[in-house]
């Protein structure tokens, strides 16, 4: 029996490969629908495709389908229409290949605390039926890969949540599968843990595995992922790098202090926004004893808005330039006001002085 199943996963990672070089995507969605049985429809007309070798984000607030998608994808759930394939192989006509081409981390680990970490990888290895004659090379490079090749002989049980974390990560990827999905790997650990597993995700992405992440942080997001696709009411509202999506929340925000009254800074913001060199979709506003300028190349206008102020005899005590964060894109998507996001090009605004200055942790 094990030698049928480690050949029929032989067969799958060829069938695997074979579709990796004819340029095949690791995931393709079309038109994806789920309506549970007591008629709440989860997901509507879901449709992304996710390249090999991709970092890939899904975000979205609670209630959104993100989980159904991801349930869906790893064949935990039945589609009630559209087509989707993993690594070539169809959800529904094709699990069991699906299943053999991918590796899964939940957000709770599901490590057994009695065995040891080598142990823990061997009995992943009889689960998915890797080849004997691999294991023992297969196991001391994942232990190598999640650095615990110095405690392979601990029992699991006395890890830190850190450790567990990393551990459940390799056993996810015994199998050597092209896909693996990381459902909210990172909650629950403190910084200097979540930081460990960032550098651990990012040496399997360069090792050519792809990797589909969830995630409530979105600074995690920012620093891993190619790509990200933002998910509301069941539909898809946003889908680029995180760059890109910032840029679509309202580009830099340039923030000049004046030194005066606030009639001073109303004049200083009259004299910013009959600027020449400013972009018609800009935004200006007077606040708090400052100009703020919302604009894609706001930290290229600083110069020339400097001297403009100086010719009309305005002081200015300090000036800095900030990116929006993922937060304000999250934020933007979350408030319904994600429609107006491109046609505008700028974010809207509610005196709210945050914009590239922190990272909050969202439910995401």
């Amino acid at each position: 029996m094990a030698d049928t199943s480690a050949r029929r996963q032989r067969d799958d990672t060829a069938e695997t490969r074979a579709a990796a070089a004819d340029g095949t995507p690791s995931i393709d969605v079309e038109h994806l629908e789920l309506t549970y049985g007591d008629g709440t429809r989860a997901v509507e007309g879901v449709t992304f495709s996710v390249p090999r070798g991709e970092f890939f984000g899904f975000l979205g607030p609670n209630g959104a389908g993100k989980t159904t998608t991801i349930k869906v994808l790893a064949t935990l759930l039945e589609p009630t229409s559209g087509r989707v394939r993993v690594n070539g192989h169809d959800v529904t006509a094709d699990r069991t290949a699906v299943r053999a081409s991918i590796g899964y981390m939940a957000q709770e680990t599901s490590v057994d605390e009695e065995l040891t970490a080598r142990e823990n990888l061997a009995f992943a290895c009889d689960a998915y039926g890797v080849a004997r004659g691999e294991r023992g090379e297969r196991i001391d490079d994942l232990l190598d890969l999640v650095d615990l090749a110095d405690v392979a002989d601990t029992p699991a049980g006395n890890f830190s949540g850190g450790m567990k974390k990393r551990l459940d990560a390799a056993t996810a990827l015994v199998h050597d599968p092209e896909l693996v999905f990381l459902d909210e790997p990172t909650t629950g650990l403190d910084p200097k843990a979540r930081n460990r597993l960032w550098e651990y995700f990012e040496r399997i992405n360069e090792r050519g595995t792809t990797v589909f992440l969830t995630t409530q942080y979105l600074e995690e997001a920012d620093r891993l992922c190619d790509r990200l696709a933002v998910i509301r009411d069941g539909r898809i509202v946003e889908d680029g790098s995180p760059d890109e999506l910032k840029r679509r929340v309202g580009g830099e925000v340039l923030e000049l202090e004046i030194d005066g009254s606030s009639e001073i800074t109303e004049s200083a913001a009259e004299v910013v926004r009959d600027a020449a060199t400013l972009d018609p979709a800009a935004t200006v506003e007077a606040v708090d004893g400052a100009v703020r300028v919302t604009a894609r190349d706001a930290g290229a206008l600083g110069p020339d808005l400097l001297l403009a102020l100086s010719d009309a005899g305005v002081t200015v005590t300090g000036f800095a330039v900030a990116e929006p964060t993922l937060d304000d894109v999250f934020f933007a998507i979350a408030d319904e006001s994600v429609d107006a996001l491109e046609a505008h090009g700028t974010r809207p605004t509610d005196g709210d002085d945050t914009a590239g200055r922190h990272r909050t942790e969202v439910d995401a």
